[in-house]
């Protein structure tokens, strides 16, 4: 069992692995997070059903991997400092309200640590540099970035995951008016 024999099978996993991968973007983007199947998944890649489980362990596991995440920030620093926690909220709901891959990643992430860790660092990179770009002290904007990230995800989790009523009740505006303060205290208020 020298280098040669190794490589090979090496080769072989990484080609298998970005089949997976490349079927499972295909089938998440045709049929969407829930009607989207394993089986589904492994006929696209001309493999075995227990090949996507034995490299992703699960559905979320593989979603995790295979989903392309952009929050698709604004531009803080072109907002007016008094409304970006406004800004912020509206942008949020309008994420979560166009795109289902979003909370599908939510939802993942609360049982799957590969789907945990991708909204980790989505939140961790994205939100922390859109944080950093409009003036914050550096010292301070991982936290700030975090705060924001627990209001919104908690928002999101309660509306669109759990779907806990008088939160789904809420109109779009009466959300902002609510959250706004608080994302914005977060934003620009001293710690």
């Amino acid at each position: 069992m020298g280098m040669t024999e190794t490589a090979p099978r090496a080769r072989r996993s990484d080609a298998t692995r970005a089949a997976i991968l490349r079927a499972a973007r295909e089938r998440f983007a045709a049929d969407g997070y829930e009607r989207a199947t394993i089986r589904a998944i492994a006929a696209d890649a001309h493999i075995d059903p227990s090949m996507v489980m034995r490299y992703y362990g699960s559905k979320e596991g593989l979603f995790a991997a295979a989903a392309e995440f952009d929050l698709r920030l604004p531009d803080l620093a072109a907002v007016p400092p008094d409304r970006l926690g406004e800004t912020l909220v509206r942008h949020f709901l309008a994420r979560w309200e166009g795109d289902e891959t979003l909370a599908a990643l939510l939802r993942a992430a609360s049982t799957n640590p590969g789907a945990a860790e991708r909204m980790r660092l989505l939140f961790a990179d994205q939100l922390a540099a859109a944080v950093a770009g409009f003036g914050t002290d550096p010292a301070t904007t991982a936290r700030r970035a975090g705060l924001v990230a627990s209001q919104t995800l908690g928002l999101a989790f309660t509306r669109y995951i759990v779907r806990l009523p008088p939160v789904v009740e809420m109109a779009p505006e009466d959300l902002v008016e609510w959250i706004a303060p608080t994302l914005q205290r977060y934003l620009t208020g001293r710690p």
